[in-house]
């Protein structure tokens, strides 16, 4: 499978201390990827590494086959990013403003277009200084697009969203996917890297600690499940067999049933602990 982007070995230090500490990494072209980490684990680092934001101080990097280090023109309209924290013009409309920056890329989408794909119809003719944070950050995400980007770099895009609206625009994500285009998503949602992304990689201390998809990540498909019962509760690695036991012993329906196993967050956190 092509891939979009690899990396071997990188690094970047901050005062003598590794931000990121050796990261290897492959993403595939039309992959949804997602980063997770805590807070300064690294992973903005090496994201604004990949957009062509930061230098970096050892490794190899190719992204669409071009070393970010060394952006062209050509290269930077093949990329979209929706940052965190973005700079507006207030005074713009939401359509003028998605016309506006339309211009600047060789094969861009119809701005109403991209209006309608993030929701944004009847909020098209309003000044962005009279938009809600919500609609705000929908048009970030527009602005992100509206190059028809071959790789889309999303960073926590569904700060400020309502349950319904991020369902709506995971949507939107995975229909982008559809069409061909790579992800990578950087999210503090777990929910959302389970509902999106194909692969994951968990980031601690400036190095990958876990990478794989969310069902299988850490180990989570195969550890011990946790039968539940309204008289107790055991952990075992054969849930099926326990339940038809405790059929047995109850003859037929057991009272209060529930078999889990851990769940994203639980792994994520376990691999996040310091060592």
């Amino acid at each position: 499978m092509t891939q979009a982007i690899q990396v071997r070995g990188l690094r970047k230090q901050y005062g003598g201390v590794d931000a990121v500490a050796g990261i290897d990494l492959d993403i595939a072209q039309g992959e949804i990827f997602a980063i997770l980490g805590p807070n300064g684990a690294g992973k903005s680092t090496t994201v604004e590494i990949l957009e062509g934001y930061r230098k970096r101080d050892a490794g190899e990097v190719s992204v669409l086959g071009s070393d970010p280090g060394k952006p062209t023109r050509r290269w930077k309209s093949r990329i979209g990013i929706v940052l965190q924290n973005t700079e507006e013009s207030p005074e713009l409309t939401v359509r003028e403003m998605l016309r506006h920056f339309s211009a600047y890329y060789p094969d861009s989408r119809d701005p109403d277009e991209v209006i309608a794909m993030v929701g944004l119809t009847e909020s098209a003719g309003k000044r962005i200084r009279h938009l809600s944070g919500g609609q705000r950050r929908r048009v970030d995400v527009a602005l992100g697009v509206v190059g028809r980007p071959e790789l889309l770099f999303l960073d926590e895009p569904t700060t400020g969203f309502d349950p319904e609206s991020r369902r709506q625009f995971w949507e939107l994500i995975e229909g982008l996917s559809d069409d061909g285009t790579t992800i990578v998503l950087t999210t503090h949602y777990l929910e959302e890297a389970e509902a999106l992304a194909d692969r994951v990689a968990v980031i601690a201390q400036g190095r990958i600690v876990a990478e794989g998809e969310p069902s299988t990540l850490g180990g989570r498909a195969t550890a011990k499940a946790r039968v539940t019962w309204s008289e107790g509760s055991v952990e075992t690695d054969t849930p099926t067999e326990t339940v038809l036991e405790l059929s047995r012993t109850f003859d037929g329906e057991i009272p209060g049933l529930t078999v889990t196993r851990p769940s994203l967050e639980d792994i994520y956190l376990s691999l996040i602990e310091p060592s």
